[in-house]
């Protein structure tokens, strides 16, 4: 009975998947903030009528959904990408990781915090949720070389970020007189490791996939290496969508023998997508928001503010169109389950700011979760990206 109940409630879902893609079609909100709005009225912060079954998919669905987009986001690093736009995406990247992490680091300081959890946040505030804003890019179907540029800054941030907050957590536990040395090491096992495993796997399926059936590689061979990719990331300890997306690089401009890239991941992308961004909208806790207090107002607001400066300074460093110096940082509000994981490693190594970093870090991601993506669209309708030919 309860595989009955479980098969029925993900039916349901796929069906309210197609749903939100229409509503999302016609009145233009992003489907991704629809399924996450449905999700948080399905779960415990609504009316709680999902069985618990279904709840319990939730981690499995996001290593499956996250593992396809971020292989999908390494296909967009070709070399015609980083010819054209690499130089624009590191610099933007990187600036956009630094100047987020000095406002929120300064701005917390300034309103009180003590310079440990500060820096803590601050470091926790570089991460953002690639899924969301590849989701809104495909639903808009926005083409252009803000696109481009985009696509290929969501896709190494998280990796820029991991470092600072690495360094972060270090400099927060040795003013706390804690040692957190093994942080460094920890930082370079999660980014090195993750890129060693994704050109292991990457670079023999670039030569081996698509030799069955000439031209494209089949679903399976594409979602044998996907989940590949990730089931080794997870079981050797490194981080899955940095794998992922190296593993998605090596084959995009490697496998000379493909007509297109995996373009069969795209195929099949959307329902696993469409669980996930529901399941993580009932796992939000919307009680998280009257706990804010001041602290969490004021780490919104300065994350708000620290990416649209850190998208403008970035930038106009690398001779972006004033367009779209203006806006880029807006595309970059999205924020979840990287930044919950970070919250949740600082938890556990400096256990006397718990309380306060998990509240912030859970109460902020419901705001930047259901409006980020709205943000992302408005910001490549505004650049004139959305309904380009």
């Amino acid at each position: 009975m309860d595989h009955a109940v479980t098969l029925v409630s993900l039916g349901l879902l796929l069906l309210v998947g197609m749903a939100a893609d229409e509503v999302g079609h016609r009145t233009r909100l992003p489907r991704v903030t629809l399924l996450i709005l449905c999700g948080v009225a399905a779960g415990p912060s609504g009316f709680d009528v999902l069985p618990s079954g279904l709840s319990e998919l939730y981690e499995l669905m996001s290593v499956l959904a996250l593992s396809m987009v971020a292989f999908l986001l390494g296909g967009k690093m070709s070399r015609l990408t980083l010819v054209n736009s690499g130089r624009t995406i590191i610099i933007v990247s990187l600036v956009v990781v630094a100047v987020t992490c000095a406002v929120v680091a300064s701005g917390l300081f300034i309103l009180g915090v003590a310079l440990g959890p500060a820096l803590v946040l601050a470091a926790i505030a570089t991460a953002t949720d690639p899924a969301a804003t590849q989701d809104v890019i495909r639903q808009t179907g926005a083409k252009g070389h803000f696109t481009s540029v985009l696509t290929g800054i969501v896709a190494v941030d998280d990796a820029w970020g991991l470092i600072v907050f690495a360094l972060g957590l270090v400099w927060a536990q040795s003013l706390a007189g804690m040692m957190g040395e093994g942080q460094f090491i920890f930082a370079a096992r999660e980014i090195l490791g993750a890129a060693l495993l994704g050109a292991v796997v990457g670079f023999p399926a670039a030569y081996l996939t698509g030799r069955l059936r000439p031209g494209d590689p089949t679903q399976a061979e594409a979602l044998g290496v996907v989940f590949l990719v990730a089931g080794l990331a997870i079981w050797l300890e490194v981080s899955f969508l940095l794998a992922g997306m190296v593993c998605g690089c090596v084959l995009a401009n490697f496998a000379q023998h493909h007509v297109r890239a995996f373009h069969e991941i795209e195929h099949v992308e959307w329902p696993f997508m469409t669980l996930f961004f529901f399941l993580a909208g009932s796992q939000l806790q919307m009680e998280s928001l009257l706990d804010l207090g001041l602290l969490g107002l004021g780490y919104i607001g300065l994350r708000f503010v620290g990416r649209l400066i850190g998208g403008w300074v970035g930038g106009k460093a690398c001779g972006m169109p004033a367009i779209e110096q203006r806006w880029v940082g807006l595309t970059l509000m999205p924020q979840a389950g990287v930044a919950l994981g970070m919250a949740l490693i600082a938890s556990d190594a400096m256990p006397q700011w718990r309380d306060a970093i998990m509240t912030v870090t859970i109460g902020s991601t419901v705001v930047f979760e259901i409006l980020g993506p709205l943000m992302t669209q408005v910001a490549l309708v505004r650049v004139g990206d959305v309904g380009r030919r």
